[in-house]
């Protein structure tokens, strides 16, 4: 309960900024994640079948509470994740 009252008071700048510091994370077997997408809709889709073709993708649902359009449209918002592999990004340019 204590979440979803959090959210709710928050204004829908004060959700977006704190969604701009969610850039990484790590699994609980030390696997680098880096977030490559965050909405929903059709542009989920597209992004999703984008980020398929770099390699692994993880899919998180994200609390759509504050986020006018998601909410009255009933679409559901979503992080995407793609695994960082170590190599060398001097490689890459």
């Amino acid at each position: 309960m204590y979440f979803k009252e959090h959210v709710q008071s928050k204004t829908i700048r004060e959700r977006m900024a704190e969604e701009e510091l969610v850039r990484e994370r790590v699994d609980e077997q030390g696997n680098k994640w880096r977030k490559a997408y965050f909405g929903g809709g059709e542009h989920f889709k597209n992004w999703l079948a984008q980020c398929r073709e770099l390699g692994d993708v993880q899919v998180e649902e994200v609390n759509s509470t504050g986020y006018k359009c998601f909410e009255e449209a009933g679409d559901r918002l979503y992080r995407i994740w793609v695994k960082v592999e170590e190599t060398n990004e001097d490689d890459l340019f």
